[in-house]
């Protein structure tokens, strides 16, 4: 498929989950199970998708490195089981990695505790050329501490500022973070991998019941699983309250994994084919160089 048709076709694909405005967001309307055109037994024709839209990603990738002025950092944000590392291994597996860096964020250590929300995924906002990828971020502050709030009693934060508006108040203060990370040259792409509760509940006792898999497992996965309510209303409310032009939400149906890796490679490619990219051009004086190089290398015995 030529460049330009390939392109399109992501386009298309990643379009219906793609949320800028939460407005009207509601997370039931969307279907976990949704594969659009492609049938759940046309699996061959999805990998063939996804790599071309590897190849794709690499093309972008090494023009974007080249370049060397925009930055790009994607947000994966799913339920556990969601398959996001699949996601980000399968996606990402033609990406030079001199120019791509993934960090997984955990429960804060002492010292991310003696700093600001933000900061632990602030410092490791890629530079311009790279593609940045956390798996998990500071959105964990609106969700599993929304969940469990008791969490905040350990965040060292002031009393008097622990009020009934600081869920609000960190909605406020990550628009303003992606804003100033657009307004940088950063182009942020955020993913919440859509997976339902039925299928979370398989892939659980596939992890159990499979012993190379058994390592995946933790008792405390499932202990959250009590949970899951309160999750899905904290999944919408972060995404009602943080879905912008300039850092849009990917609510992308998670249900079958092959169908979650198109449609985050066809996102990753409409957002990098959006900044242009190209290769820098060489100027009279270098090409001046360039010629005289040439010259003396056929001139070698």
């Amino acid at each position: 498929m030529k460049a330009d048709k390939l392109v399109k076709r992501a386009r298309e694909l990643a379009a219906p989950f793609r949320v800028t405005s939460g407005q009207n967001f509601r997370l039931k309307d969307c279907d976990p199970g949704n594969t659009l055109e492609f049938d759940t037994k046309d699996k061959e024709r999805a990998k063939e998708a996804l790599a071309q839209g590897v190849q794709a990603l690499s093309a972008l990738q090494d023009k974007l490195y080249a370049q060397d002025q925009w930055a790009v950092l994607l947000i994966f944000q799913a339920m556990d089981a969601a398959g996001k590392d699949g996601a980000i291994k399968h996606v990402m597996s033609g990406v030079n990695p001199q120019g791509c860096e993934v960090h997984s964020f955990k429960a804060p250590t002492s010292e991310e505790l003696d700093h600001d929300f933000l900061w632990r995924c602030s410092k490791r906002v890629p530079e311009r050329g790279r593609i940045g990828i956390f798996n998990r971020s500071y959105y964990e502050e609106t969700l599993v501490v929304r969940v469990h709030p008791e969490i905040l009693g350990k965040q060292k934060i002031p009393r008097s500022l622990l009020t009934k508006n600081i869920w609000s108040q960190r909605f406020e203060d990550i628009r303003a973070f992606e804003r100033y990370l657009a307004r940088n040259g950063v182009l942020v792409c955020k993913f919440f991998l859509n997976v339902s509760k039925a299928e979370q509940k398989k892939r659980f006792l596939a992890r159990i019941d499979t012993p190379e898999k058994n390592w995946k497992f933790s008792t405390a996965d499932s202990h959250e699983r009590q949970f899951w309510n309160d999750y899905q209303q904290a999944y919408e409310e972060t995404i009602r309250q943080t879905a912008t032009e300039e850092a849009p939400w990917y609510v992308v149906p998670a249900d079958n994994k092959w169908f979650t890796r198109v449609v985050v490679a066809a996102a990753v490619i409409d957002a990098l084919d959006s900044l242009r990219l190209g290769y820098p051009q060489v100027g009279p004086g270098q090409r001046a160089e360039l010629a005289a190089a040439k010259k003396e290398l056929l001139a070698e015995k």
